[in-house]
């Protein structure tokens, strides 16, 4: 018998995800989104979403690959981004 976890993971519930140290556990991801840099974790496997690409070519278009705060940050709003992750179910 097992357990599922939630796929998407706000900053609030992410410290739960996070060692001391503010790792990231082994499978996951951080990423900030929007102007307010809200911090998501969320499973690796979002990666290989033709929906998530289409977010990161954005993140690539307004910040190239050296963006000053040093994480993957990706401009959208966090509604959208909130929806686009949704859909993601079973990954």
């Amino acid at each position: 018998m097992g357990f599922r976890l939630p796929l998407i993971r706000r900053a609030s519930f992410a410290t739960k995800l996070t060692t001391k140290s503010g790792e990231v556990p082994k499978g996951y991801l951080a990423v900030y989104i929007g102007e307010e840099m809200k911090r998501f974790v969320i499973p690796i496997s979002y990666l290989n979403q033709p929906s998530f690409q289409e977010l990161l070519s954005e993140a690539e278009e307004e910040f190239g690959f050296d963006h000053p705060m040093g994480a993957l940050t990706i401009p959208c709003a966090e509604d959208v981004f909130i929806k686009t992750t949704s859909s993601f179910s079973g990954c």
